[in-house]
């Protein structure tokens, strides 16, 4: 298995992604911590793993960050996959200005607590991968709001920790995955947009289909592949890039 021995943190394990990702995690033999803010999701995830810890941090709270990983002790791989209250579906000159920087502000304050966090303790021990997700959007989205400006400070985040810690022999790598059709739902989108039904949905993925070079979408266990391989040993002469798995959408 390619994650035996492993121990590996995931930050927004509740969410559908994030619960993935662990079972994909453990699967390969991982020891997986389930972080987040809700317990009752956590639990859910933890229900279909064998040893799974769970606990509830904030990951926009460093104190509480630091002191959980200081009790999870040595760590080798860090995933942050937190929701950052991105707002989409409105023009850039219509969007209030909270709703603009909440992504950007949320998602570059999770991103850099937890990589900081985890870094300085792979560092110390001269190995360990930080992982991050988002969608590619820094290239050009329209109809995002402050989706493409966070997904730009994440990037530029993860692209500057690998420069500094590869010589520590620690790696910051990431994925760039958008519109998969599993965690696209009336439920989740209704928060963003309360006038989208399952016929809008569909017109959305179908037409993210007929952007991207391979002309279909990504599905989940494909992004899940993907972040095990990127965590594994296999991987690692990858560093300081994300692998585009969004079928080409944007340029890698």
């Amino acid at each position: 298995m390619l994650l035996t021995d492993k121990t590996a943190v995931i930050y927004g394990a509740g969410g559908s992604i994030g619960g993935a990702v662990a079972r994909a995690f453990a699967a390969e033999g991982a020891r997986v911590h389930l972080v987040g803010r809700t317990r009752e999701t956590l639990e859910a995830v933890a229900g279909d793993l064998k040893d799974a810890e769970v606990a509830v941090v904030d990951a926009l709270d460093e104190t509480a960050v630091e002191e959980h990983l200081a009790r999870v002790g040595d760590i080798d791989v860090s995933f942050n996959l937190v929701s950052r209250g991105d707002v989409q579906g409105l023009p850039i000159t219509d969007m209030p200005v909270d709703a603009f920087l909440a992504p950007v502000i949320n998602g570059t304050r999770a991103n850099f607590i937890t990589a900081r966090a985890a870094a300085r303790r792979m560092a110390d021990r001269g190995s360990g991968v930080v992982l991050t997700l988002n969608s590619g959007s820094a290239h050009g989205s329209p109809m995002m709001g402050g989706t493409g400006p966070a997904d730009a400070a994440t990037d530029s985040l993860v692209r500057n920790l690998a420069m500094e810690l590869g010589p520590r022999g620690v790696r910051a790598v990431g994925l760039w995955a958008a519109g998969i059709p599993e965690t696209l739902t009336v439920e989740k989108l209704g928060k963003v947009n309360p006038d989208l039904n399952e016929a809008a949905i569909q017109g959305i993925l179908d037409h993210l289909s007929s952007l991207r070079m391979t002309r279909r979408n990504p599905t989940l266990a494909e992004i899940t592949a993907t972040a095990v391989f990127l965590a594994s040993d296999h991987a690692a002469s990858i560093t300081g890039t994300f692998v585009n798995v969004t079928g080409g959408m944007f340029p890698g």
